[in-house]
């Protein structure tokens, strides 16, 4: 039978950025960049969003790419974990 904390087909968003903070318990905060085509100016404008998830035994370091997706709330602000 399949371990059911490694499924992830269908399971939410998948978003990948850089671990930009570790120092949280279990958590880390990754930054995720986008880019939004302005219609009026043609222009794209780099729009960063930080996300905290959850990582057990604080295996990532700042700096590093990781790949979040997106699970239960775990706490107020956390609903990403570390893939």
């Amino acid at each position: 039978m399949a371990d059911k904390t490694n499924k992830m087909e269908g399971k939410g968003k998948i978003l990948s950025g850089k671990v930009i903070s570790s120092k949280m318990k279990d958590t880390v905060v990754v930054a995720v960049d986008r880019f939004i085509k302005n219609e009026k100016y043609n222009k794209f404008q780099k729009i960063t969003k930080r996300f905290k998830a959850h990582d057990v035994g604080n295996t990532k370091k700042v700096g590093e790419l990781v790949e979040i997706v997106e699970c239960r709330p775990m706490s107020k602000e956390k609903y990403f974990r570390v893939v």
